[in-house]
């Protein structure tokens, strides 16, 4: 499994990436009076809020389960991975409302050289640190990682297009051009915060995990089927980097219990070997007996002597 632990060192790495660049970008707005550049550095200060929140995130899904939380603690990820969405998005209209402002009241914009040269210096720190965080989140598969990442990504595109805006407002001495980059860029770092909130929504939904993972698990179950064995009730999920899977297995009713046993710990250490970080969890059940098949649905209907089920045929 995962060594959670290890990731709040990432998290911390954001918020000290956050403080720099935070400097960098306010220095840079101070010497250009530019409201492209005073985005851009708003931007970074809901990059730190960001960050602090992930840090606290991943240590709270960090700690082991225990009695009132025995399937762990990693969904906390989600509402890290939701709050940053969110902060995306008010990001982007604090920057668009900044950007028209500054639209109906244009000014020149002052040593642009020097500010768009220290701004570049923040967007490279960014960049750095967010292909850190991507591979971190990939490797150890942590929704708040890889939502940091994104949240650093789009503020380096911000950064790129305020730069761009920045310059080609100095030197064509089109003023406006400074807040039309800005509303722009704002507008495409729109639809990432709405994809890290339809993400988080997801995993606190308990979507079932992707189509490829599945068919693993499927093709793990069908193997057995020349053995005369069945299956169903199969359920799947994602908390942060754990994933839970339960399925139910129906066997001849002449097996001893220690052979379907036996059945269940390979058919298990077989998807946990195909399905890496995950929990299994499976039900031995006659295939003969109809009450076997009527656990199908999430919930019974009725109670178990009510039900007339007929098992499928073969």
């Amino acid at each position: 499994m995962i060594q959670r632990p290890r990731l709040v060192r990432y998290a911390a790495l954001s918020v000290v990436a956050a403080l720099l660049t935070i400097a960098l970008k306010y220095g840079a707005y101070r010497l250009t009076g530019s409201v492209g550049l005073l985005s851009d550095a708003l931007e970074s200060v809901v990059n730190l809020v960001a960050a602090v929140v992930a840090l606290f995130a991943l240590s709270v899904a960090a700690r082991p389960a225990d009695e009132d939380h025995a399937y762990g603690h990693t969904k906390a990820e989600y509402f890290s991975s939701g709050f940053e969405g969110t902060l995306i998005l008010l990001a982007s209209a604090g920057i668009v409302v900044a950007a028209y402002q500054r639209l109906l009241s244009p000014r020149p914009i002052e040593t642009p050289g020097l500010g768009l040269a220290i701004s570049t210096v923040a967007t490279v720190i960014n960049l750095g640190v967010a292909r850190v965080l991507f591979r971190a989140g990939r490797r150890y598969q942590s929704i708040t990682l890889e939502a940091d990442a994104h949240h650093l990504i789009a503020d380096v595109w911000t950064s790129v297009g305020v730069v761009l805006g920045v310059g080609a407002a100095a030197l064509t001495g089109w003023h406006r051009l400074d807040a039309i980059v800005a509303i722009l860029v704002a507008v495409n770092v729109m639809r990432l915060g709405v994809s890290l909130l339809r993400r988080s929504m997801l995993g606190l939904l308990d979507t079932a995990l992707p189509e490829d993972i599945r068919g693993k698990i499927i093709a793990i179950l069908e193997a057995r089927s020349a053995e005369g064995v069945r299956y169903h009730a199969l359920r799947t999920r994602q908390a942060g980097a754990r994933r839970f899977i339960s399925f139910h297995i129906l066997v001849p009713g002449q097996w001893s219990v220690q052979r379907g046993h036996d059945l269940l710990e390979r058919i298990e250490e077989e998807v946990r070997a195909a399905v890496p970080n995950s929990s299994v969890d499976t039900h031995l059940e006659p295939i003969e007996d109809p009450v076997s098949w009527a656990d199908q649905p999430l919930e019974r209907e009725g109670a178990v002597g009510e039900q007339e089920v007929t098992p499928p045929e073969g």
